[in-house]
């Protein structure tokens, strides 16, 4: 109770107590319409409006009108709708304001009636998107309060970080789903636990794309009733919907009609009807305003989409305001927040770069040691790994008749070591990907702390796995149990670990599931190939090319640190078995010289391989980059790319 008064604003508990219990005697609502939160950061009040907003997307050789000069106002405190038929622009609409889509659109979009800064109305403005993309693994308490750490990050004390969570918790009704794991969450569960996420450091601006779709009846106007609420603290929230019912339409305060990407009708939703009444077009009592309404925009009463956007001239007359119930700004009761203009607004992080860090480590550690399912095919997958090679392979270390086999061994740990820690990467990342699109759009983190973070967080694992694999394989095999050897052939085998991973990162890191576990095996083959190129023919020289094509390949690095780990000097001559007459390679010299690795150095591999790793970080780290914020360069790219696309096409 006492938690409800801070949302009330009431500080004296005693007063709160005794006018709650007033307000349940006497029926009174709970003030449902202050949605005030009393330890969040004061923002100011955003109107947004835009003017001419004109939007064209490339078609092949042609280009696509998806809006046409439209007008609108969206104002603080108000839960806006944004309706149409299907195609008709809503998704592109909500895209374009939250700033998620630029290119292509034209136009003038204010704030408080001064031109649209993107870079600083991306800091203060939160998109929630269709599909609820949640953090697994982790419960709706753990969910907040990691979220209130790097929102908020050292401005509040923890004690205060805990208030506003429990505050928010209770306004979205998520108590009793504190301690649920986000993936047993219910739709509506889901979707409020997006809405709360975003609300910890109380933007003034929400986008919401079909926040009601995938839930029932009930579900969805529980979600309505609490975004309302939400507005009603001073909030812009604008909503995409597709076809509410007529309980849920009444529940918004301001309906914008798209109809073949122009507006249609701009005002209140008790407003609907008045308005189609002047246009001789009655709607039945007993119809839904909202259907009703979409149906006449798409055509299904005949050609009035015209005479409907010329009586609301494409969205610049509000006039339609007048039929509303009351006015929304009277039945507001929140507290003023700061007088300053949105050039008040904090445009940093609420935490800092290592403190973000820190928070994302902890996160990334957390889901993977309770992904026990995954942990456990992984650690069977290596002991089976393991054995299997292991066997097949049974002391064939000091064999000089087996000596070839042996070289097959370590080849066989560089396969092993590519793609075990490759494949679950080429899976699992490009989710992750979408789910920090989110985040990164909505301003939880820079993408620095995060790669570091992620990088860092699998390090561990890969290391512990590639261990259980060679403690079985390594002396199952008779390799030389020498410790400065066997530090050699482990960190060889680890390093080829790390970088096949890094790979995979890079790879998934721009491309779908599909398309990354198509392409990550496909070029594991080259790499696999020029590794082993020129094996047998001794020293002599290979052409430049191949010799650079070689060079490419850190598998190649990989076999070579791990001979010179087993057979560099000093190393005795093989042993041959009694009942076999001659083996050729006994000695350990004239077998590496053979196999064209007479000057290896293991560190020079070594070294090598530490700047691939390097490198391959750095590349994925780019690319991930470029995925959730494309340069002018990566852009033109794509621009060349679908003129190449589009002449091809025209050939064909």
């Amino acid at each position: 109770m006492h938690l409800l008064c801070l949302c009330l604003g009431i500080k004296d508990k005693g007063q709160c107590i005794s006018n709650t219990l007033t307000m349940e005697k006497t029926g009174a609502p709970r003030a449902l319409g202050r949605a005030h939160l009393s330890h969040l950061p004061q923002r100011p009040h955003v109107n947004l409006t835009f003017q001419d907003l004109t939007y064209t997307v490339q078609a092949g050789k042609s280009s696509k009108i998806i809006l046409r000069s439209i007008n609108g106002e969206f104002r603080s405190g108000q839960l806006t709708a944004i309706l149409g038929p299907s195609g008709a622009g809503k998704s592109s609409l909500l895209n374009i304001l939250a700033g998620y889509r630029v290119t292509g659109a034209s136009g003038l979009i204010a704030t408080n009636g001064l031109p649209r800064d993107l870079r600083q109305f991306r800091k203060m403005s939160r998109y929630i998107m269709q599909e609820d993309l949640l953090q697994p693994f982790i419960t709706v308490q753990e969910a907040m309060t990691i979220a209130a750490e790097l929102k908020l990050g050292s401005g509040l004390s923890t004690a205060t970080k805990a208030i506003v969570v429990d505050e928010i918790v209770q306004l979205l009704r998520l108590t009793k789903a504190r301690h649920t794991a986000t993936e047993r969450l219910s739709g509506g569960e889901k979707k409020r636990l997006s809405v709360a996420l975003e609300l910890l450091n109380n933007p003034p601006l929400i986008f919401l794309d079909e926040p009601t779709t995938g839930l029932d009846d009930v579900s969805s106007s529980t979600c309505v009733s609490l975004l309302k609420r939400v507005a009603r603290g001073g909030r812009t929230v604008i909503c995409s919907l597709h076809t509410p019912s007529a309980r849920l339409f009444a529940e918004f305060d301001h309906v914008y009609v798209l109809a073949e990407g122009r507006c249609a009708y701009q005002g209140t939703s008790a407003g609907v009807v008045p308005f189609l009444n002047e246009l001789q077009l009655p709607c039945p009592k007993t119809y839904n305003p909202a259907d009703f309404i979409i149906e006449v925009s798409s055509g299904e009463y005949g050609p009035h989409t015209e005479r409907m956007v010329a009586a609301i001239e494409n969205g610049r007359y509000h006039g339609w305001r007048e039929y509303a119930v009351e006015d929304t700004f009277q039945e507001m009761e929140i507290e003023q927040l700061n007088a300053g203009g949105v050039e008040n607004y904090n445009l940093k992080h609420g935490s800092t770069p290592c403190q973000q860090f820190s928070v994302l480590l902890k996160r990334m550690l957390l889901q993977t040691v309770r992904n026990r399912n995954y942990l456990w095919l992984r650690v069977c997958l290596h002991l089976f790994l393991g054995g299997i090679i292991g066997l097949l392979f049974n002391q064939m270390g000091y064999d000089a008749s087996k000596t070839i086999f042996n070289f097959g061994f370590c080849y066989a740990c560089v396969i092993a070591m590519l793609y075990i820690p490759m494949m679950p990467v080429l899976l699992a990342f490009p989710n992750e990907v979408q789910l920090v699109k989110r985040e990164y759009f909505n301003r939880w983190y820079g993408l620095k702390p995060y790669y570091a973070a992620l990088v860092i967080s699998r390090t561990p694992a890969t290391i512990f796995f590639s261990l259980i694999y060679l403690v079985i394989t390594y002396p199952l095999t008779s390799q030389p149990m020498e410790i400065p050897r066997i530090m050699m052939f482990t960190a060889i085998c680890i390093l080829v670990a790390l970088i096949s991973e890094s790979m995979g990162t890079v790879i998934s890191s721009m491309l779908s599931v599909v398309n990354s576990v198509f392409l990550g095996p496909a070029l594991s083959v080259p790499l696999m190939l020029l590794a082993v190129y020129g094996i047998g023919s001794g020293d002599n020289p290979l052409p430049i090319v191949w010799r650079l094509a070689r060079a490419c390949s850190f598998l190649r690095y990989g076999i070579e640190g791990l001979v010179a780990a087993i057979y560099g000097p000093p190393r005795d001559d093989l042993i041959c078995p009694d009942h076999v007459d001659y083996c050729e390679y006994k000695n350990v010299a004239y077998f590496v010289h053979l196999m064209g690795m007479s000057g290896v150095s293991f560190w020079a591999d070594f070294g090598v391989l530490m700047g691939m790793l390097l490198a391959m970080n750095l590349a994925g780290y780019y690319l991930l980059r470029q995925r959730l914020s494309p340069n002018y360069a990566f852009r033109a790219i794509k621009v060349i790319g679908n003129f190449i696309k589009t002449k091809m096409s025209s050939v064909h």
